[in-house]
């Protein structure tokens, strides 16, 4: 079945927020930049290069069709952490983030990233719980979406076929 508009999902904003300890080790080996302008940070189908931290102000993330149509579209606010899945699986980003004038952003290296998580694990356990609240908001989202109601607290239950 073909899509026909815009997928109005309720991700949870803080699905992509990490916490402030993880914020200030990524933070420590990072470069700072100011968004003078809207500033393109990566593009859906890119190679990821390293991850962004959005330090102020917000970025827009967008995933669009083959045939351009846009298909999501949310909010990312300061603290959130941008790129991280294609970055840990290594595969091309998924989103397209857009940091709006005046944000305040943060970008670190692949290889600052993984000399990072190789020397402290605690630090790797972090980056994990992010993943998870990303995963988790997603999933969320998606049966909230489908009408299919909740059942058994947090546990998601899938339609069995007659």
């Amino acid at each position: 079945m073909p899509f026909l508009g815009r997928l109005h999902v309720n991700l949870d904003p803080s699905a992509f927020i990490a916490d402030p300890e993880l914020l200030q080790a990524l933070d420590s080996r990072s470069e700072p930049f100011l968004c003078g302008q809207k500033r393109v940070l990566f593009r859906q189908g890119d190679v990821p290069n390293g991850l962004y931290i959005l330090k102020s102000g917000s970025a827009a993330l967008s995933m669009t069709t083959t045939a351009s149509t846009e298909i999501l579209a949310l909010d990312a606010g300061p603290g959130s952490l941008l790129g991280l899945p294609g970055l840990i699986g290594n595969e091309p980003y998924t989103l397209t983030a857009i940091a709006q004038a005046g944000s305040e952003v943060s970008f670190l290296t692949r290889e600052n990233f993984t000399a990072l998580m190789r020397t402290d694990p605690m630090l790797a356990l972090k980056i994990l719980q992010v993943l998870a609240a990303e995963v988790r908001s997603a999933r969320s989202a998606i049966l909230e979406q489908s009408g299919v109601p909740r059942r058994g607290g947090r546990r998601l239950t899938h339609a069995r076929p007659n």
